[in-house]
């Protein structure tokens, strides 16, 4: 099975990603942060990397994909294939950071993939604030993530929602990170590891 997290920049996927993967067993495949080779360029100049920064990440989670289908085990992903698509490359194209060309080019590549991939067979996505993702961001104290802006990260939750909306690739659970702390409250990770399992096991 696959299970798949989505949300904005701070939004808490990796430590969801984390303590699900402990709860339940499963395995967990994180978004390529540390090893990313473009990620430090991106933001010290966001329109001579972008689309340089795009095409590897959805390489990265294209083969992410492959190997959770090819395997036999139940894998919890960090991010989505569909989150650059619809939200990354669309708002850098939108803010004039990366051509037009460029973003054509990676649209019919993502349209290659994803046709290739089968959706996950859970999908939650974690909604945030404004004000949460700039803490969250804060606390982890990432360097490169100094310079994002509060009006980028607005954006992206607009268009977060945006797909969210229309989102109907399979089953959906959405959760308030402004209302929620599942690192401090034992009791808000029992919520959510409850309706987890209710959504991909049903209700016995």
């Amino acid at each position: 099975m696959h299970i798949a997290i989505a949300g904005n920049i701070g939004s808490g996927k990796t430590t969801l990603t984390r303590l699900l993967a402990k709860n339940f067993g499963w395995e967990p495949h994180f978004e390529d942060v540390d090893t990313n080779p473009y990620l430090n360029s991106f933001y010290e100049d966001m329109q001579r990397w972008s689309f340089n920064l795009q095409i590897y990440f959805l390489n990265s989670r294209f083969r992410q994909i492959l190997q959770i289908r090819e395997g036999d085990k139940t894998v919890i992903q960090d991010r989505t294939i569909y989150e650059d698509a619809y939200i990354f490359a669309p708002n850098l194209h939108y803010m004039n950071l990366m051509t037009t060309r460029d973003f054509e080019n990676y649209i019919s590549l993502f349209e290659l993939m994803s046709s290739l991939v089968q959706p996950p067979d859970l999908l939650i996505y974690l909604r945030a604030s404004v004000p949460t993702l700039v803490n969250q961001i804060q606390k982890r104290g990432r360097e490169y993530e100094e310079a994002i802006r509060l009006d980028y990260l607005r954006r992206l939750n607009e268009r977060y929602e945006n797909w969210i909306d229309g989102y109907k690739l399979g089953k959906l659970l959405i959760f308030n990170v402004d209302d929620i702390d599942v690192e401090e409250n034992p009791s808000d990770l029992a919520m959510i590891i409850e309706k987890v399992n209710a959504e991909l096991h049903g209700l016995f």
